[in-house]
């Protein structure tokens, strides 16, 4: 059975809903890790004042007992403290379109003068539950050791150059977690946050670059077979289905643009030493591909890199036009952050991890954990048998 999740909720509607299907039975569930991920997504230097009063945890409602997976659908519900969908008062019809945001094409869709309902969907408040779901999925994935890391690259002309190594992971891991713009690196943290305590004087908005990296996925995870299950692409579509995501890059990225075919395409090599490591022995000594190539893992770190524009809402306000009467107004304020690349982040990294499962999931199936891990280590040791065949006819290759 496929993986896949459905979100529902409002941005001031009572909950927020994610429902999983095809997790197979047995996956200890680590409600604690989902939480905790809820947090993170709330936290982030420039966050608004929603943030404070919403405390984001999980209540499972189906498809998990005594702290493991049943094979059926897994429902999560996260209330909304702030609920006030209907009390026009607190939530009043919004006349005067935000540039930026779904307000004036969601109006002209459904026909309305009225963007609230609009912004209300189109709010994300609703990545809370996409973050429960991709966090949700990584239970699955750590049984396999895959690890998932999200960061901060940069914002404006502050911009890391470092690059995670899966032998550092805890050291990195901990300086992003110390960071208040949740980049590992402290001098360029420092000038990201410098950057949105201006746009804060300014009455203006920052956006920036988040980075995930996927460490430990075995080679052959996704298809080169069909563009629907090339996992480049399903990436690259959740990515650019968080809100304000402008540009999803994997590996190089748009840089292959501008280099010849020898300084793009990453050499391999065989170390008959490490053949017991993901990428079964395979080693490269760039990543440029981005662990990626014709749609399916190749065994190297996967590198996936997404942009996030400005916050749409500016207290300064911008140009619009009234809905009602035509006339050239200021666009309307609601609630909103000076900046939410860390939060982004946040959700950028569940989102990935959960297309990564769901293509672990299509490639060993099985309905319960054990019998998903007996089909992994059946393939890796077929996969390790095409080496070795080779390596035993040829002794000085090894």
């Amino acid at each position: 059975m496929e993986l896949s999740y459905r979100t529902a909720g409002e941005s001031h509607g009572p909950c927020v809903l994610a429902l999983v299907e095809g997790m197979p039975a047995g996956v200890p569930v680590d409600v604690a890790g989902i939480d905790a991920e809820l947090a993170r997504r709330q936290g982030g230097y420039g966050r608004g004042a929603r943030q404070r009063i919403e405390q984001d945890s999980i209540e499972v409602l189906s498809g998990v007992r005594l702290g493991h997976t049943i094979g059926s659908p897994i429902a999560m519900r996260i209330p909304n403290r702030d609920s006030r969908i209907d009390d026009v008062v607190r939530t009043p019809p919004v006349h005067r379109p935000r540039p930026g945001h779904a307000d004036l094409a969601g109006s002209i869709k459904w026909l309305t003068n009225d963007c609230r309902a609009t912004l209300e969907r189109a709010s994300a408040r609703e990545t809370a539950a996409r973050t429960a779901a991709g966090a949700l999925a990584r239970s699955l994935l750590r049984p396999f050791g895959i690890e998932v890391f999200g960061f901060v690259r940069g914002a404006l002309d502050a911009v890391w150059d470092g690059v995670p190594r899966p032998e550092d992971l805890a050291a990195v891991r901990a300086a992003r977690d110390a960071s208040d713009v949740y980049c590992p690196d402290p001098a360029t943290g420092a000038r990201i946050a410098a950057h949105i305590r201006t746009a804060k004087e300014r009455k203006d908005t920052v956006g920036g670059l988040c980075e995930v990296h996927v460490f430990g996925a075995m080679p052959g995870l996704g298809s080169c077979a069909s563009s629907t299950e090339r996992l480049d692409a399903r990436l690259a579509g959740a990515v650019m289905g968080i809100q304000a995501f402008k540009s999803v890059e994997i590996g190089l990225g748009k840089d292959v643009a501008s280099r010849m075919g020898s300084a793009v395409h990453d050499p391999i090599a065989f170390d008959p030493a490490r053949t017991d490591g993901p990428h079964l022995g395979y080693g490269r000594p760039s990543n440029n591909a981005g662990g990626l190539e014709g749609g399916m893992s190749n065994g190297m770190p996967i590198v996936v890199r997404g942009a996030m524009k400005p916050i749409s809402t500016l207290l300064q306000g911008l140009p619009s036009v009234d809905l009602v009467t035509g006339e050239a107004v200021t666009s309307q304020y609601e609630r909103s952050d000076i900046c939410a690349v860390a939060a982004a982040s946040v959700v950028m990294e569940n989102v990935v991890a959960f297309e990564v499962a769901r293509a672990l999931r299509a490639k060993f199936g099985g309905d319960s954990l054990d019998e998903m891990s007996a089909n992994v280590r059946s393939y890796l040791s077929a996969a390790r048998a095409l080496t070795s065949s080779w390596r035993a006819s040829a002794p000085g290759r090894a």
